[in-house]
């Protein structure tokens, strides 16, 4: 999984923030292992706009193959905050989108499922 880490003229980015980002995206969403192939992290601070979750803002995109593009975000008072709170509502994003996937592949499989009659012998007396 590739890990993009972008931000704007307000965040000043080091490695240390690469490296905070890219770990806790990559722990938070390694059990999805291949099915995603990319995460783009967008990061601002929103310096002067007060909303009422914080002037930090994360935004994360995945993408996943065979499917739709996946994004959130959050906003909180530090950055750190807001990359954590971003990452786990992608973890759950993406578990409800694959687990729909999954339940709908279940449903076709089982709609075309030819049923097994059992070999029943009938007692003739």
């Amino acid at each position: 999984m590739q890990i993009n880490v972008n931000s704007d003229k307000t965040v000043a980015v080091h490695a240390g923030l690469h490296d905070h980002v890219r770990t806790v995206v990559s722990d938070s969403l390694h059990r999805f292992g291949e099915q995603i192939t990319s995460v783009e992290v967008h990061l601002s601070d929103n310096l002067g706009q007060k909303s009422a979750d914080g002037d930090n803002r994360c935004l994360m995109e995945a993408r996943i193959t065979g499917y739709k593009p996946i994004a959130v975000s959050d906003h909180s008072a530090t950055l750190h905050q807001a990359i954590g709170g971003a990452s786990a509502k992608l973890k759950r994003a993406i578990d409800s989108a694959l687990g729909r996937l999954q339940d709908k592949d279940k449903h076709h499989s089982a709609k075309d499922a030819v049923p097994v009659e059992d070999d029943v012998e009938e007692d003739v007396k």
